[in-house]
């Protein structure tokens, strides 16, 4: 049998949502991906709960909901909000009989996962609560690791480059394999390099360009073979460099680069800036898209659908 995984995009912006006039072609939704398994009767999958999510959930409503109760799992990469703030507005969570696991790291203090998520519902932020949602909702707290989904299907997850703890995805289906890296730059020395600098100690200064180099070979591994790979690409180089340092996010070219040395067959640019119009987004697609050797590469779309 020849399996496959089947992806659309319900959001494809980083920070806010930026509906408009503007940003009608890429969309102005923030991160959402669904994932289906036509072999697996359609089993769903879902990374991280953006403003993409409401109207994943209305279509899933009107299409799974009527065959029966909702069975699905969302993988949240982070707990920054526009990576969670669809969540309050997704209808299967107020259906009885649908039956929901979130899965995600825990990045904050002491609270939970479902303390960060659920949070959102209470009434000083949004008019109903947590308490009242009828839907049976599972939380699961992941850590670097390899996780059995069942039906054939693996789950590696690593820990990406972030202000606060990220997840990057591998899936592993059927020879298939689909890795998400939404929100993560490159690893970099943190100590002085300048000799010059009175802070200056040259051992640390070596021992943090060792660490550096390793962990960008490591997420480099983690990507390795990917069919499909969907990368964090929010600003150009020029603007990573003047700025954006420490911000969390990655280049255009940082993207490809990284795709190109881990041999993966595509590679989807993802997280877009909410500032970037749709015009930009074209002109952006021009200069990084076309005739390279490599990976086949693309700008994310809300509303495309590609099939590995």
């Amino acid at each position: 049998m020849n399996k496959k995984i089947k992806l659309k995009f319900w959001g494809v912006r980083g920070s806010v949502p930026c509906p408009g006039a503007e940003t009608v072609r890429y969309g102005g939704n923030t991160a959402c991906l669904e994932i289906r398994f036509p072999e697996l009767d359609d089993r769903l999958l879902i990374i991280d709960a953006g403003s993409g999510l409401r109207s994943l959930g209305n279509q899933m409503m009107a299409k799974d909901f009527v065959q029966g109760p909702i069975d699905a799992s969302i993988f949240l990469t982070h707990t920054h909000w526009d990576h969670i703030m669809g969540f309050p507005f997704f209808v299967p969570i107020y259906v009885p009989g649908n039956k929901l696991t979130i899965y995600g790291p825990v990045s904050y203090e002491e609270d939970t996962l479902q303390g960060i998520v659920g949070g959102q519902l209470t009434y000083r932020y949004f008019p109903v609560r947590e308490a009242e949602l009828a839907a049976d909702i599972n939380y699961v707290e992941l850590k670097e690791g390899r996780l059995d989904l069942g039906d054939g299907i693996t789950l590696v997850t690593r820990y990406l480059n972030h202000p606060v703890l990220c997840l990057g995805y591998r899936i592993e289906f059927g020879g298939r394999v689909l890795c998400t890296a939404y929100d993560t730059e490159p690893y970099r020395n943190l100590f002085v390099t300048d000799p010059a600098d009175p802070g200056y100690d040259a051992e640390m200064a070596r021992e943090g360009e060792e660490v550096a180099a390793d962990q960008n070979r490591l997420q480099q591994d983690f990507f390795a073979g990917a069919d499909l790979l969907i990368h964090d690409s929010q600003y150009t180089e020029k603007e990573y460099r003047v700025g954006k340092l420490g911000w969390g996010h990655s280049s255009f070219e940082h993207a490809i680069a990284v795709a190109r040395r881990a041999e993966v067959k595509r590679l989807a640019l993802f997280h877009h800036d909410p500032e970037r119009t749709d015009d930009q987004l074209d002109q952006l697609a021009a200069d990084y898209c076309g005739g390279q050797e490599g990976p086949d590469i693309f700008m994310a779309r809300e509303g495309m659908e590609v099939e590995i």
